[in-house]
């Protein structure tokens, strides 16, 4: 995991969640740690490790996740065993 993906690491897991995080680096910190990344039709993504899955859609026209996208992450981060310090 390089810098980047520390830091948005520590992004996601901070309060109150961030508004300004890009999707594309929490895509790049998903796959940093191990998951599969599975495209849907149009905007849908899924991020697969082990047995556990996250499905999002990128946003768009912006960059920005939604809060309540941000919460989702943690959580999938949480069950696969990640923790704001990494594994």
């Amino acid at each position: 995991m390089n810098n980047a993906q520390r830091e948005t690491l520590r992004m996601v897991f901070s309060k109150p969640v961030p508004k300004n995080l890009h999707f594309s680096a929490i895509e790049s910190l998903l796959k940093a740690v191990g998951c599969e990344v599975i495209e849907g039709d149009g905007s849908r993504v899924r991020f697969v490790k082990g047995k556990d899955m996250l499905a999002l859609h990128r946003p768009h026209p912006g960059k920005e996740t939604k809060p309540y996208q941000v919460r989702d992450v943690r959580v999938f981060l949480e069950m696969i065993g990640m923790t704001k310090e990494g594994v």
